[in-house]
C-alpha cells in the first residue's frame, strides 16, 4: 500500500477549498430587508394576502427568523405604516416650512400649500406602490383591526393639515363663513386624495395618481 496516492488531510494547507463565508447582516439590517421585501410583495398587481412563509421564502430565510426582527405580521404592517407616516408628514412639514413666511399677506399661500401636500401624497403613492396598497387599507383587509384604524387617523391627520393650509387663505379672502369653507375643501380634498390612490391600487397601477392633476386642483381650489 506504500504507492497509494496520498489522500489530502485536514491538516494540508493549499489544497482545501475555503467555504464561502454567509456575511451576518448589520444590527437592524434584515428587518429593513424584510420590510423592502414585504413592501415589494405588495407591488404585485392583484396579489393575495402576503403569509409570513411566502415572506420568508423571497428572503431565503426561515419563518422563525422573520420573528427574530418583529413579534407578528401585525407588526411588520405596523412598520410599513411608520415609514408611511414619517416620510409624508416630514415632506408636509418642508412644505409648510417654504410657504409660512408668505402666509400672512398672500391669500393664495395657503391655497397653494394645500396643493403642493396633495401633489406630494400622489408622488409618494406612484413611487412606492406597494406603501399606497397599506395606505387605501386593501393590503389590509385579513390582519389586525388596529392597523386599519391607523391608517384611518393617519388621512385624518392629513385634512387637518389642510385645513390648516387653507385656514388663513379663507380668511384673507374675506369669506364670510371662513371656517365652513375650510372643513368643506379640506374634506373635498381628502376624499380626492383617497379616491386616486384607491384608483391606483385597485387598476393594478396603471391609473397615476397625477394624472391631470393640476386641471383637478384647480376646480377644487
Amino acid at each position: 500500500m506504500s504507492d497509494a496516492e496520498p489522500t489530502p488531510s485536514s491538516s494540508s494547507s493549499g489544497s482545501e477549498i475555503a467555504a464561502p463565508v454567509r456575511k451576518r447582516p448589520k444590527p437592524g439590517e434584515r428587518r429593513v430587508q424584510i420590510l423592502q421585501a414585504l413592501a415589494t410583495m405588495l407591488e404585485q398587481p392583484g396579489a393575495e394576502r402576503i403569509t409570513t412563509a411566502a415572506l420568508a421564502a423571497r428572503l431565503d430565510v426561515s419563518e422563525a427568523a422573520l420573528y427574530r426582527h418583529f413579534a407578528s405580521k401585525a407588526q411588520m404592517f405596523e412598520g410599513l405604516i411608520e415609514f408611511i407616516e414619517q416620510t409624508v408628514f416630514s415632506l408636509v412639514n418642508q412644505i409648510g416650512e417654504r410657504e409660512s413666511a408668505d402666509a400672512a399677506t398672500d391669500s393664495a399661500s395657503g391655497t397653494r400649500q394645500a396643493g403642493k401636500v396633495v401633489a406630494m401624497l400622489m408622488q409618494f403613492a406612484e413611487k412606492n406602490p406597494g406603501m399606497t396598497r397599506v395606505m387605501v387599507g386593501d393590503a389590509l383587509v385579513f390582519e389586525n383591526e388596529r392597523l386599519q384604524q391607523r391608517m384611518n387617523q393617519f388621512f385624518d391627520k392629513i385634512e387637518a393639515t389642510l385645513k390648516q393650509s387653507l385656514r388663513g387663505s379663507a380668511e384673507l379672502s374675506g369669506s364670510a363663513t371662513p371656517s365652513v369653507d375650510v372643513q368643506v375643501r379640506a374634506s373635498v380634498l381628502t376624499a380626492f386624495v383617497v379616491g386616486r390612490l384607491q384608483r391606483f391600487a385597485r387598476s393594478g397601477f396603471r391609473r397615476l395618481p397625477s394624472e391631470f392633476l393640476d386641471a383637478s386642483l384647480a376646480q377644487m381650489l
